[in-house]
């Protein structure tokens, strides 16, 4: 499969992001507006998390804390896991399914390039599959 660089092509130069003292209700905003489910949470220039709805959904919504009032600090996943833009898709799929997360980031030595999703990896493998079956077609039917 092709490296996750591949997959960043044609994309805003970084993801969507926050800093840890937005509260949540910001950042559901910015969710919502953008039409995504995670964010990056950066301190400036530097990665210190992730944020996301399944984020909000667990740690506010179901213990009844006010969205307006928690920061997306208290609510973040810190130090993620992340690949560097060579990084394969398998391998992404492989580290996303055995530590049970849907959001990566890219970076590239201190600089963050982006962040995949679950379903960017699952829509480059259906597509790649209906190339190889297109291809597979043709040379039947020649």
């Amino acid at each position: 499969m092709k490296p996750i660089q591949e997959l960043l092509k044609g994309r805003e130069s970084t993801a969507y992001q926050v800093s840890p003292s937005t509260t949540v209700f910001v950042a559901l905003q910015l969710l919502a507006d953008h039409g995504v489910g995670a964010m990056l949470v950066m301190d400036q220039d530097k990665l210190v998390g992730v944020v996301s709805e399944r984020d909000y959904t667990r740690k506010v919504a179901l213990q009844g804390k006010n969205s307006k009032e928690t920061t997306v600090a208290d609510i973040m996943t810190g130090n993620p896991f992340t690949v560097t833009p060579k990084t394969g898709t398998r391998d992404c799929m492989a580290l996303m399914s055995q530590k049970k997360i849907r959001h990566l980031p890219v970076v590239d030595g201190a600089t963050v390039l982006g962040l995949i999703s679950m379903r960017d990896l699952m829509d480059d493998i259906i597509a790649e599959h209906e190339q190889t079956i297109s291809q597979l077609t043709h040379y039947i039917n020649s």
